[in-house]
């Protein structure tokens, strides 16, 4: 006999734990599918940036709203998540960096960002540790960083004391439509008989959208990240280079954690699988070009991760024509950490209300559809219901969560 859910989320990351907490908030108790351990994929492996700073204009209401949800998450999950809101520099070493990150400044503080440009000793008075050949960076304060791990463990604890339900190294192999719509998740333990799905399966996205029909440009970016061993404590901004080589910071308890690109990750394959020799130690130079006071510190482990990086670098989000009861929530490009508790609640009231507090128009499906030209058609509050569903045909009943 197939079990049953109100909704079934497919993804055990940042994403799928925070929306099903805050379904279950609303007493609606998803079941959520996860093919591994939960957090044991993108939200398990990178670098914990909590910013808005250096976001695509469309992204930037999100991560702000986001910055204020992470400041209470340790009183709201009674967990704490490591979360430090001490600013994030982004460093700049030639003219070219500085009148490219002089003009993004300008462009996000008109959308409502607190974001300045510094000088050279501006950036020393805050971090100094950074290397002569910094000349300038740009600086949003309010920017900072979280323990990923940490973070959506608390999102899935609370989720699991509300009522949610969690599956883990349990994967989905198919999605059953009824006259054109949602019936049933099939896994490889089982049938769940729903009729919402909400698909938040990160760099597996596109596969799980290839199982209703439907198609996205996605495709995966190897990345490589490293930890080193506890260091005194030195500095507390997230920190970063305008050229987006790499990225880190030192957690509380005192190991930095560090990330980048070299620009060969995709390259080098052996047996179908990326290969990473070197591409840890490239990270190591760069980060001591930047930092030479960390040259005696030592790196205790690296690992990589995939991102489900968009044609247009920015998620997919909301619900479809194409598919009633196939819910959109994957696609983050790499920057979808920080922006986890605001996507949990848009994305809940989307199930509980069909409408949204922050408009999500700019990240419908729909704007795929037609070419590289078409825009996205959602009227209103953006809320992406399509033109055949106007009575909202995904709204759930609030029980009392107990």
């Amino acid at each position: 006999m197939a079990d049953t859910a109100e909704v079934v989320i497919i993804g055990g990351g940042i994403m799928g734990c925070s929306l099903a907490y805050n379904l279950a908030r609303e007493g609606l108790k998803a079941v959520v599918i996860e093919k591994s351990d939960i957090g044991g994929e993108a939200s398990g492996s990178n670098g914990g940036g909590v910013r808005q700073s250096a976001r695509k204009p469309e992204e930037l209401p999100l991560a702000m709203a986001s910055i204020q949800l992470y400041g209470q998450l340790h009183e709201e999950l009674g967990m704490d998540v490591e979360y430090v809101r001490q600013g994030n520099l982004r460093l700049c070493v030639d003219q070219g960096d500085i009148d490219n990150m002089t003009q993004a400044v300008a462009n996000q503080k008109a959308l409502g960002l607190e974001l300045e440009m510094l000088d050279a000793k501006q950036v020393k008075e805050i971090n100094p540790y950074v290397s002569d050949m910094v000349i300038g960076a740009s600086f949003c304060p309010t920017d900072g960083h979280a323990n990923p791990f940490l973070a959506t463990y608390a999102f899935m604890r609370k989720a699991k004391e509300l009522g949610a339900v969690f599956r883990t190294h349990e994967e989905v192999v198919d999605i059953r439509l009824q006259k054109g719509r949602v019936a049933a998740v099939i896994t490889n333990k089982g049938v769940i008989e729903t009729d919402l799905v909400v698909n938040a399966a990160g760099v597996a996205g596109r596969n799980i959208a290839n199982m209703v029909g439907l198609d996205l440009p996605m495709r995966p970016i190897y990345s490589e990240a490293l930890i080193t061993e506890p260091y005194p404590k030195m500095f507390p901004q997230m920190v970063g280079t305008a050229k987006s080589t790499f990225y880190g910071r030192q957690v509380p308890h005192g190991p930095f954690f560090w990330g980048g690109f070299t620009g060969s990750e995709e390259f080098v394959y052996r047996g179908g699988k990326p290969q990473y020799y070197g591409v840890g130690s490239r990270i190591s130079q760069m980060v001591l070009e930047f930092f030479p006071a960390l040259k005696d510190v030592h790196v205790i482990r690296t690992w990589s991760g995939i991102i489900a990086q968009m044609s247009d670098g920015i998620p997919v989000l909301g619900l479809t024509d194409e598919v009633p009861g196939f819910v959109f929530c994957t696609g983050f490009s790499g920057h979808g950490f920080g922006l986890g508790p605001i996507i949990g609640k848009l994305m809940c009231e989307l199930i509980m209300d069909c409408q949204v507090s922050i408009a999500i128009n700019n990240f419908c499906f729909g704007r795929f559809q037609g070419g590289s030209e078409c825009a996205c058609t959602c009227p209103g509050d953006a809320t992406c219901l399509g033109q055949q569903f106007p009575s909202c045909p995904n709204k759930r009943m609030r029980v009392n969560a107990g």
